[in-house]
């Protein structure tokens, strides 16, 4: 049984703990019945279980074979697949319908891409430099970008952006090219902007990225988020009074503004204290990468940390009224299954490399969190 356990990162695992109870706790205080607590208990329930299977799998494999290759195209089949037959739910065809559950295949997309970019630039570390490593790079992404944009569903397909930009940041490419790029596509987006978008069609991305600016409308729900942030005042309102949740003025507060609910009733002192579990989680990510014992290992914790701090600022910033609103779940928080079986999965493989860090480095790891 000891065995089982040697891979765990408890100060990380015990970071998750209330975040994980934060999420559980907000959805119980507002949800009238308790269906979306048990729904999202067993969700936890399975995704732990995931956790740990994955942590006691040796993933070295993943490096040489095909494998990342053909989970890679399966994931591009199912964001075909659900183009044709995806439920639609709240504007966006994203889920497949299975009867008692819905399955959002680009949850595990996510983890899919971060796997091959991983690969891809860790067998090409020596001549990284060269610029088509981020054309073919930018392949890896692009294709399930565009599809997910069919959908569509532009907070998932920004991650899925995030997640390149960030592993080829830190993969050594010539960050000359990676400028070039860069200034090219806001070069191409000018030109767009000026010629090509019809005028319906800036106002759109005007009250995307404004939507305060119409509060009747599409900016409401970023409105009353920010409305129930503020009312948190410095300790929240307490467990089981937050208005803006219990009178519906906040809508979907067990996913994309769970953070908005939490901050009511919690405060100011529970939303610093809820940072600081997720610091510990994003620190104890990075740790990984810095003692990887391979570039993979190096790459994929640093894809993890990229696709986990891209969620968390994202959905906090839309939930202060600081960035658009696009559907962004907060990690290990929001409810559904996909994200945290995915983000637990993450996790798990990332646990899994831990069996190839130097016991000297081991050790270092540990004595880093207290400081000594």
């Amino acid at each position: 049984m000891r065995d089982f356990f040697k891979n765990i990162d408890f100060y990380l695992l015990g970071a998750l703990i209330p975040i994980l109870g934060a999420g559980l706790v907000t959805m119980y205080s507002f949800g009238g019945d308790s269906s979306l607590f048990s729904r999202q208990l067993i969700w936890i329930i399975v995704s732990l279980i995931v956790f740990f299977g994955a942590s006691n799998l040796d993933f070295k494999f993943l490096r040489k074979s095909k494998v990342i290759v053909s989970l890679y195209f399966a994931m591009l089949s199912l964001l075909l697949l659900i183009l044709a037959i995806g439920k639609v739910a709240k504007g966006s065809q994203s889920w497949f319908d299975l009867g008692g559950f819905s399955f959002q295949p680009v949850d595990l997309m996510k983890v899919v891409l971060i796997l091959i970019l991983a690969k891809y630039f860790s067998r090409r570390h020596v001549e990284i430099a060269n610029f088509k490593h981020i054309f073919v790079s930018g392949i890896y992404m692009v294709i399930p970008f565009a599809l997910v944009l069919l959908q569509p569903d532009f907070g998932s397909a920004m991650i899925l952006l995030l997640i390149w930009v960030g592993m080829t940041l830190v993969s050594g490419i010539s960050k000359k090219h990676l400028l070039a790029f860069f200034l090219t596509s806001v070069v191409l987006f000018s030109l767009s902007w000026l010629f090509l978008f019809k005028d319906y069609q800036r106002d759109r991305i005007l009250t995307f990225l404004n939507p305060l600016s119409d509060l009747q409308d599409s900016g409401y729900n970023a409105y009353q988020s920010t409305i129930a942030v503020g009312s948190g005042g410095f300790l929240g309102k307490g467990l089981g009074y937050g208005t803006q949740s219990r009178l519906n003025y906040l809508p979907e507060y067990e996913t994309d503004f769970v953070f908005a609910a939490f901050s009511e009733e919690w405060g100011f002192v529970g939303s610093v204290f809820l940072f600081i579990f997720y610091g510990i989680v994003i620190y104890r990510v990075m740790l990984v990468a810095r003692y990887g014992s391979s570039n993979f290992e190096v790459l994929f914790a640093f894809g993890v940390a990229t696709m986990l701090m891209s969620h968390i600022v994202i959905n906090i910033g839309m939930n202060i009224g600081l960035l658009p609103v696009t559907g962004i779940t907060l990690p290990f928080m929001s409810y559904g299954g996909s994200h945290l079986i995915a983000e637990f999965l993450a996790l798990g493989v990332l646990m899994s490399t831990r069996r190839n860090i130097r016991s000297a480095h081991r050790d270092e790891m540990r004595n880093e969190f207290l400081g000594l």
